[in-house]
């Protein structure tokens, strides 16, 4: 992350850099324009006015055309680099889902495990495993086609035949023991497995 963040603050100064320029560019721009004003006041239409309009639409069209191709390539740069973050991040996702997928499968097992021993029906062990995920009681409603009463029923007879609280008790059931040894963290009043 923290290159990507450095990337995109090389790519910030690159735009500062090219709107000076741009910047430039019509400063000129208008210093001729007003030459060509001064021009017309004094001299009445002539060549000159003439010369000075196809320098200043020649300076024009170049400052776009250069203004216009930086932002093109500052656009492709930033593009090609968030791609590459993205592909890196995927990268990064899936290796983290293989090295612990035999771990999740097995946390899988030993939660329905726990499911079975608190004697819960099926629906209340697919409404536990969403809670688990962190869905709310209406997201779980939704999915299930049920109605949001029934969530709610379904989760406080697991809440009661488990002997929790609630939502943060079931979590902390099965995630306190996955934390690291060093954290000291006070065990909860849940019962034991």
């Amino acid at each position: 992350m923290l290159k990507s963040s450095s990337k995109h603050r090389s790519l910030d100064l690159s735009q500062q850099h090219i709107n000076k320029i741009g910047l430039a560019l019509y400063a000129i721009i208008f210093g001729l324009i007003t030459l060509d004003i001064v021009g017309d006041y004094s001299d009445g239409i002539e060549w000159a006015h003439i010369a000075v309009e196809l320098v200043v639409l020649l300076l024009a069209v170049l400052g776009l055309s250069l203004l216009g191709r930086a932002n093109y390539q500052n656009t492709q740069l930033t593009l090609h680099h968030l791609q590459t973050d993205l592909s890196r991040a995927q990268q990064e996702a899936q290796r983290w889902r293989d090295e612990s997928r035999d771990l999740m499968q097995g946390l899988g097992v030993e939660i329905q495990k726990q499911f079975a021993r608190w004697a819960l029906t099926q629906a209340e062990s697919e409404v536990g495993l969403l809670i688990l995920k962190g869905f709310s009681h209406q997201e779980i409603a939704d999915y299930r086609h049920a109605s949001e009463r029934t969530v709610r029923e379904q989760a406080r007879a697991l809440y009661r035949k488990a002997g929790l609280a609630g939502r943060s008790e079931l979590s902390a059931f099965f995630l306190e023991d996955l934390l690291l040894p060093s954290l000291s963290v006070p065990s909860s009043t849940h019962p034991v497995k």
